[in-house]
């Protein structure tokens, strides 16, 4: 491998440099004409300085402060938990100097291009069509898993389990006295293919079950934001109704979903089916009518169909987890392309997960469109910030163990990779949990860094499609978006092919630019909005979790 391909400078303000391979201690790598001599062992994706530092002198990755050296570091010392800790610089909506006028990249190639979605009433257009029940809850969450258990197969929407594992044969085998090492070697995988298609109800891609643990007995703030949460996601382009399970006597009470159901979408032609525990005879009955009010809003939405869409009705969601120290140099870059590229064509975008965004609040504040969304997000994140602190658990120690290990050192190292996946465009709208999309362009949207959490929250606020990046690997999914898993490296593509769906590794590879990886990106998310499954959507990996406000980071 060339010197070129195995470091990388990103920002000309940085002070450290990122090895693309596994690099060896005394290997002297040259940059710029400039030669060092690695102190340590270099493993790829991590990071080693360009320039002796003594303690408490800053480090500079991205072109932003990244963190402080806890003690002197040799010029080719490798960066670690041990000599660097997490700084940022200081942040003030007062100073926003948004002053730039944004171009948009060339988008002349997806003008005229379509996807094929479901139109509805309020002039959105979903990625898929699809039906929910929901408890308001957890004392419905058994109900609605004796709905699923009597709905799914019988209504043609799959087998309950997509993959046999063959238990019968290991009874038998223990039976007739096989040992544990004969348990271990016998293959139980029994795959079974499917045909994801329905053919009761062929316009519509599923019904979905959302079980959660909240909705009573933990603080009312948190049972009507799950209201709201609930609301958004009936409210989604990509759902055609709902059937809602309560049981009357809790925090999370009907007349709050329904209020900001009708404030989300006043002219609301959706079916929404409310039933109350506490005001039908018996549980059966309560569960007869819920499986014939679920059935005649299937008819319903059975009758809407794919039609040819403008890209300008995609809102996407930008997401990443399992990050590593390739996200921000290969998979974020282009979700920021493809960011650039669905703003320029009159959609919008939307950029979550607020703890990492620590370090680079006033880059976002400057690209605001007003003094009042500076202000607010500013707002939020001050706020958010004190509260996790408070707690113990502030935003510098968001990375997990994984990140850390592979080349994430601060909070602030992966808050200014993460930040890539909302490219360059200015911001439009910044949103707090639950709040809906309603502007073109960049939005920021509050929630946690926890993927499920984020993702979750994401669909809440009105995205039809989720792009995640990863590096490490994760199945999350979403019950009513498709989320499209992106790589940031080859290997991780090779090693995971049943859970990624698009790989950007040929960036780190030096193979492929960042713009040839996001229009090819863009054309793959066409066809899943077009109907394409996901992986994450064949494995049926509905992920929901709602956001208990301050419990989680």
């Amino acid at each position: 491998m060339s010197n070129k391909n195995k470091i990388l400078k990103i920002h000309p303000k940085d002070n450290v440099l990122v090895a693309l391979t596994d690099l060896a201690k005394g290997e002297k790598v040259t940059y710029n004409s400039q030669e060092f001599t690695l102190q340590d062992a270099v493993a790829a994706k991590h990071k080693f300085t360009t320039e002796k530092l003594s303690k408490g002198d800053a480090v500079y990755m991205y072109g932003v402060l990244v963190g402080r050296a806890k003690k002197d570091i040799k010029e080719g010392g490798l960066i670690s938990t041990t000599n660097l800790e997490h700084d940022t610089e200081k942040y003030s909506a007062e100073d926003s100097e948004n002053k730039e006028v944004w171009s948009a990249p060339d988008i002349s190639k997806f003008v005229n291009k379509t996807f094929n979605g479901y139109h509805r009433a309020d002039g959105k257009v979903g990625t898929e069509n699809n039906w929910l029940i929901i408890p308001l809850v957890f004392c419905q969450n058994r109900n609605v898993e004796v709905l699923k258990q009597a709905l799914v197969e019988k209504l043609g929407f799959g087998k309950q389990q997509h993959l046999k594992l063959d238990v019968d044969t290991l009874i038998n085998d223990y039976k007739n006295g096989a040992s544990e090492e004969d348990i271990l070697k016998k293959d139980i995988l029994k795959e079974e293919r499917h045909q994801y298609k329905n053919p009761l109800f062929p316009n519509v891609d599923g019904i979905h079950f959302l079980t959660h643990e909240g909705g009573c007995g933990g603080a009312t703030s948190d049972s009507i934001a799950l209201c709201h949460l609930l609301a958004g996601y009936i409210n989604n382009p990509n759902v055609a109704g709902a059937t809602v399970l309560s049981l009357g006597c809790q925090h999370a009470q009907a007349s709050i979903l329904e209020n900001a159901l009708a404030k989300m979408s006043p002219n609301n032609k959706k079916p929404v089916f409310v039933l109350e525990q506490q005001q039908i005879q018996s549980e059966q009955e309560l569960l007869a009518e819920a499986v014939k009010k679920t059935f005649i809003g299937l008819m319903q939405a059975n009758k809407i169909e794919r039609k040819p869409a403008p890209l300008s009705k995609l809102v996407i969601g930008l997401e990443c987890g399992g990050s590593d120290g390739f996200s921000g140099i290969s998979a974020n870059p282009t979700l920021g392309y493809v960011s650039d590229l669905i703003v320029g064509l009159g959609g919008a975008t939307v950029l979550s997960e607020f703890p990492e965004l620590n370090g680079v609040e006033q880059e976002l504040i400057n690209r605001c469109t007003s003094k009042e969304k500076a202000k607010k997000f500013s707002q939020i994140m001050s706020t958010y910030n004190a509260k996790a602190d408070a707690l113990g658990a502030g935003f510098y120690a968001n990375p997990s163990p994984g990140n850390v290990k592979d080349g994430l050192i601060t909070d602030a190292i992966k808050s200014a990779g993460a930040a890539k996946k909302g490219g360059t465009s200015p911001v439009e709208d910044v949103l707090d949990y639950t709040e809906q999309v309603t502007k073109p362009g960049l939005n920021l949207l509050c929630t946690p860094g926890n993927d499920v959490e984020s993702t979750t929250g994401l669909a809440g606020s009105g995205c039809n499609v989720i792009l995640f990046t990863t590096g490490l690997g994760t199945p999350t999914g979403n019950p009513i978006t498709p989320v499209v898993k992106v790589s940031t490296n080859s290997a991780l593509y090779k090693k995971m092919p049943d859970i990624i769906d698009f790989n950007t590794g040929a960036i780190i590879e030096g193979k492929a630019s960042i713009e040839q990886m996001g229009e090819a990106l863009l054309d793959f998310v066409i066809e899943v909005a077009s109907g394409k499954l996901t992986k994450a959507k064949q494995l049926r990996q509905d992920d929901f979790i709602p956001w208990k406000r301050g419990m989680s980071l």
